[in-house]
């Protein structure tokens, strides 16, 4: 409990997915990291994170917000998704606690401060850089009874002046010395671990580096003016490394812009390894690569390779068209030499994905589904995006110029593209729908597999199979057909979560069904009748691969599983799985442009699959996904650095099983 005498502030930040576990809430952990750096602010101030998930009522986050008394001050960590719901909690606070102080910090609303508050007018504060200097400022000014009105004296922010008009002070210089920032983990402002000493988050964030040296028109990454990268230390970053590593942390998220550019990488990731090869943890790293692909992103790929450590490599390419690439302001990026690239990685067996934005300025229906084709040649997890505009980009100050029409969504305050001057508001619509499928189908893994075997051996693009099944889930009378319905609407132009028609395939038994129905009466009839019982079987290697959680097995049948540990990973395990092909042989060399043996080749496989998939199926994460779906023996010993079956121990069965 805070000392009575004690100035109360609460740092608010909400997660966009609503799933069982929470969002690691990074920045309001620099923040309370950076303020009880200051003595007077730590002896002063009793600082509370409160972090929430996606999809929370507001009235729930009220009264979880407050139950525990009202503070003096909020501060909350702003972002597209949340913008319009912390607008409104700051209404409520300043009804309860007229005197506090309200501050918003983020991307979304730096240098927004005329139209924030215009609409929020219970917002005292915005921060209009980074945080971390500048919030430890204002606490001071608090303590030292400064008005809230008065604050001309620190560089960096917009406050709301005597008068209720927006004042903005000197700008702050950007850290050049990262490692001034107190790190929240190993001072402990940021709690990890949940009652029973587990890591209580889904995957750790970190960042190594900050800034982004480009100017794309759609991202505030950079501020669009680009920026100089500015890297944390090494030794700052193994030590915070080895505290995950020793809280058995699966998954560490890199949230930076371009991992793999600068040449300390390749030091991050030899110290990841290493200290897995201590700890068994972390097991993968997920981040957005560089997008120009130096010798320095092809060491790092070489040596996770080498130790088994894994990551889906990102080609964020977001258009195949010139056109459009110039609007974008991304000619000087080597994004032409994406082939090349893709052919290395799956010669060296890394897994990758690509990210297309769809509805850019210049792109057509016709070169966005070309771009689409041509890019699944190579690459079958693609994804697609829907066209936002963004505070502070080059795309929402020349609205006007590209003939853009939005329209901002019913509970975020992101702009959602309708039309442009090459897009018409009837080819959006039907786009949309495509985008959907897409979407859940391919880049979130519903299938990973059937794609390069149609393609290659009955000539079928992805475009096509996924128009296909869209066409035949839209005028099913299956009530399961009738709730993907549902959620896609809601999904048309990016406004809604995609989250339900993925819970769906993964976890309800009628919605594989619909899908095996749909492959016997739509796609089976038209296949050659020589590559049939293949794609037959690689279709059914699709479903037996997803993933595994309590209450569901893959096949949705109720058989109890026992479940493994290797290396430290608890993992279900379906051993002798019958395939009347060696299909994850026959899949390599499909990838590897190899002529595959298509005769009959029984063949008997394990399949290993990651426990705690709960938070995942539930969620809109690609990159968390992966990591549970179904794996061979040869894949879950490489994705854990095992050799030998001996570092595999049965654990005791799950209470109730998969059934």
């Amino acid at each position: 409990m805070p000392n009575s005498k004690q100035t109360v502030v609460h740092l608010v930040q909400q997660g966009i997915w609503n799933t069982p576990l929470e969002s690691m809430p990074l920045a309001q952990g620099y923040m309370k990291a950076a303020a009880l750096a200051d003595e007077r602010i730590r002896r002063s101030m009793d600082i509370q994170i409160h972090n929430y998930r996606g999809g929370l009522a507001l009235s729930e986050m009220a009264n979880r917000q407050f139950s525990g008394g009202v503070p003096d001050i909020m501060a909350f960590s702003v972002l597209g998704w949340n913008y319009r719901a912390f607008g409104a909690l700051a209404e409520t606070f300043k009804q309860l606690n007229p005197k506090g102080w309200v501050v918003f910090g983020g991307t979304h609303v730096a240098h927004q401060g005329e139209r924030v508050f215009r609409m929020f007018p219970d917002v005292d504060v915005i921060v209009d850089g980074e945080g971390e200097p500048v919030f430890p400022d204002i606490l001071r000014a608090y303590l030292d009874g400064v008005p809230r009105t008065d604050l001309a004296h620190i560089p960096g922010l917009t406050y709301r002046d005597a008068r209720g008009a927006p004042a903005t002070t000197a700008p702050r210089p950007r850290i050049e010395n990262l490692d001034e920032i107190p790190s929240p983990f190993l001072t402990g402002a940021l709690e990890l671990t949940d009652d029973a000493g587990q890591f209580r988050y889904d995957v750790a964030i970190m960042e190594t580096n900050r800034g982004c040296p480009y100017k794309c028109a759609f991202c505030y990454w950079g501020g669009a003016t680009g920026q100089k990268v500015r890297a944390f230390s090494r030794e700052r970053l193994r030590a915070e490394l080895e505290l995950f590593a020793k809280l058995r942390v699966h998954t560490i998220v890199l949230c930076d812009a371009n991992f793999g550019l600068l040449p300390a990488d390749i030091a991050f990731i030899d110290d990841v390894i290493e200290l897995r090869e201590t700890y068994g943890y972390p097991r993968a790293i997920e981040t957005s690569w560089a997008k120009n692909k130096s010798k320095t992103f092809y060491e790092i790929v070489r040596k996770m390779k080498q130790a088994g450590m894994h990551s889906s490599f990102t080609l964020a390419l977001q258009t195949l068209d010139d056109a459009t690439l110039s609007f974008m302001n991304r000619r000087n990026m080597k994004v032409n030499e994406w082939e090349e690239l893709t052919e290395w990685l799956s010669k060296e067996g890394m897994d990758c994905y690509a990210e297309l934005i769809w509805g850019a300025p210049g792109e057509t229906v016709e070169s966005f589904m070309e771009g689409y084709d041509r890019l699944t040649k190579r690459v079958s997890r693609i994804a697609c995006y829907p066209m936002l505009m963004l505070p502070n980009t080059d795309y929402s100050e020349k609205k006007a110029e590209y003939g853009i029409i939005s329209v901002r969504g019913d509970t975020d305050d992101f702009e959602y593209m309708l039309a442009t001057n090459t897009v018409t508001f009837q080819e959006n619509q039907r786009m949309q729908r495509f985008l959907y499928w897409a979407r859940v189908l391919a880049e979130m893994c519903v299938f990973r597999h059937i794609w390069v075997g149609l393609r290659e051996l009955a000539g079928f693009s992805q475009s096509r199979v996924l128009q296909d099944i869209g066409g035949y889930i839209e005028e099913s009378d299956d009530p399961v057909a009738e709730m993907l319905r549902e959620d896609m609407a809601s999904a048309i132009g990016g406004t809604g979560d995609l989250g339900g028609g993925v819970a769906l395939f993964f976890t309800d038994p009628r919605a594989r069904q619909l899908l095996r129905r749909w492959w016997a009466e739509s796609i089976h009839p038209t296949l050659p009748r020589d590559v049939a019982p293949v794609l037959d079987e690689i279709f059914r290697f699709d479903l037996l691969i997803h993933p595994i959680h309590p209450g569901m097995d893959s096949d949705g049948s109720g058989i109890d599983l026992p479940v493994v540990s290797v290396r430290g990973g608890e993992y279900y395990v379906r051993s002798g799985v019958p395939l009347a092909y060696d299909i994850p042989a026959l899949l390599a060399d499909l990838r590897a442009d190899r002529r595959p043996d298509l005769s009959s080749n029984p063949t008997i496989v394990d399949l290993y699959y990651r426990t705690g998939s709960e938070n995942a199926v539930t969620s809109t994460n690609h990159e968390v996904i992966i990591h549970y779906m179904g794996m061979t023996t040869e894949e879950v010993m490489a994705n854990a650095a095992v050799r030998a079956e001996a570092d595999m121990v049965p654990v005791a069965a799950p209470q109730g099983g998969c059934g």
